[in-house]
């Protein structure tokens, strides 16, 4: 049998063909647009998801005897606001989760309902990346729209009600909403109540590995799959990309160094930290997770690669570094706002530190360590919570470089383990697949036996120290520039 993992991305739907025994068998990527009508809006049309996604499907599985797909299921950029009509038609463009528009509305729920509210319904506070205040921000500046709603949905979801005819999500991508209780996996009546969000409007929650329904008759026959082909819920990105590394059970951990960054905890206990810093989410494996989720990654190196120096000769510029631990240049990795653990959507991209004598690849290694400093902010919260990590897993575009990993199994002072697959959320999605239909019957089972780890690098005690000491310059220079970036739009 042949399970598929569909990774709705920001830049692309990456699609994974995967059979019974964990063999990848093909890998397919559609790219569509990313649209920023605005200065710090973000926005896609669910439409192209759909277009891309079957495009995709049908490249995946040309090849293959198509009579033994069994199952589908996802993982998914979170946090984004689709709206459909009575028809199920879309209403507007996706407002994504990097999208920066909800400031107002942020601060209203945050300062005027309260954070102690918040956290007591949701367990979350209020950032600007979330869904509900989106979902203000129509009812706000575009009530034509808001009169129109029937169902509000993320975005994977709205894929899985293409494939399905089902209005569905999961416990891991709704907690990102801030309108779902996660300690008690339901709807928070109380949040839809502020957000003037009718319980009709949202979608059946499962959990991730349930489930959902099987293609529509005419989906089946377009795509030439067995009509009773499993659809399961699927998970949020970093979620599912934490079924595809193995990090599930209780006190593992995994680094995603994506578009964006996390760093993920999973733990059979619910918990939320004092300052609400770090997400409390439900996970895909029916337990929790803590996260800590900044917006800008290895979407950093890209613009720095891509924009600034203009080369896609990545593993070239990162050559010439080798004194680590020694740089003098900082680089602060906002670049669409922060979240973890600062939420402040005025937060800029910085450099700091420069002289005459910096070079090209100064620059270079600030940036990658910039991310890597960061991800140790969310790291430091952790620890707070008496949560002892010492090794994590390793999956996105990022984890790729070697230097990069060298660099955050210092920054952190953990080891970091490479795992055969770094597939993530695409992988991790056809492996919820094939629990929804019976093939291992738990995540930790097929996660135990799908993934292997063919690497480990260890922290150098000596580097380790040095990147401490920068690590605490690195941790002045955000208060220093908070009441700049306060000032400045």
């Amino acid at each position: 049998m042949y399970y598929i993992g569909i990774d709705l991305g920001t830049s692309a739907v990456k699609l994974l063909l995967m059979d019974s025994e964990g063999k990848i068998c093909n890998v397919v990527s559609k790219e569509y647009p990313l649209y920023f009508p605005n200065p710090g809006w973000s926005e896609q049309k669910p439409e192209d998801w759909y277009e891309k996604s079957m495009e995709g499907l049908k490249e995946l599985t040309k090849d293959i005897d198509k009579s033994k797909v069994h199952g589908i299921s996802f993982g998914g950029q979170m946090h984004g606001l689709v709206i459909l009509d009575k028809d199920d038609n879309v209403i507007r463009p996706a407002i994504l989760w990097n999208d920066g528009r909800t400031t107002e509305e942020c601060d209203y729920l945050n300062n005027v309902i309260g954070k102690d509210k918040l956290s007591q319904y949701t367990a979350n506070i209020s950032f600007t990346g979330f869904t509900a205040p989106k979902v203000l921000w129509v009812k706000n500046k575009e009530p034509e729209n808001f009169a129109k709603i029937d169902k509000i949905m993320l975005p994977k979801d709205y894929l899985a009600y293409k494939l399905t005819g089902v209005h569905c999500t999961d416990v891991s991508d709704a907690s990102g909403m801030l309108l779902f209780d996660v300690k008690n996996r339901t709807w928070s009546k109380e949040m839809c109540e502020i957000c003037s969000v009718k319980e009709s409007w949202l979608a059946k929650i499962y959990e991730s590995y349930e489930k959902v329904g099987t293609l529509l008759p005419a989906i089946a026959a377009e795509l030439g799959f067995p009509e009773d082909t499993i659809v399961a819920a699927g998970a949020g990105d970093n979620a599912a990309a934490a079924v595809g590394t193995g990090t599930v059970g209780d006190g593992r951990c995994n680094i995603s160094l994506g578009t964006s960054g996390t760093i993920f905890i999973s733990s059979k206990n619910f918990g939320v930290d004092k300052n609400n810093a770090l997400h409390s989410f439900a996970h895909a494996d029916g337990t929790y997770h803590l996260m800590g989720c900044m917006l800008s990654a290895a979407s950093c190196n890209k613009w720095w690669m891509d924009e600034i120096i203009g080369t896609k000769d990545y593993g070239a510029e990162q050559k010439g570094i080798t004194k680590l631990g020694e740089n003098h240049v900082y680089f602060l990795p906002y670049l669409m706002g922060e979240r973890s653990p600062h939420n402040n959507p005025n937060a800029r991209g910085t450099f700091v530190g420069m002289t005459m004598d910096t070079t090209r690849e100064d620059m270079t290694q600030a940036v990658l360590e910039g991310v890597a400093f960061a991800l140790r902010d969310s790291f430091e919260v952790a620890k707070s919570l008496g949560i002892k990590i010492e090794r994590t897993k390793i999956c996105g575009g990022g984890a790729k470089s070697p230097l990069w990993k060298k660099m955050i199994a210092n920054i952190l002072n953990i080891k970091v383990d490479v795992i055969e697959s770094e597939e993530g959320p695409s992988m991790g999605g056809a492996m919820l697949a094939a629990v929804a239909a019976g093939e291992y019957s738990s995540v930790e089972e097929i996660a135990s036996k799908f993934v292997h780890v063919v690497d480990t690098v260890e922290p150098d005690p000596e580097l380790a120290a040095k990147y401490d000491e920068r690590y605490k310059q690195f941790k002045e220079i955000y208060p220093a520039l908070k009441p700049v970036f306060d000032i400045i739009k």
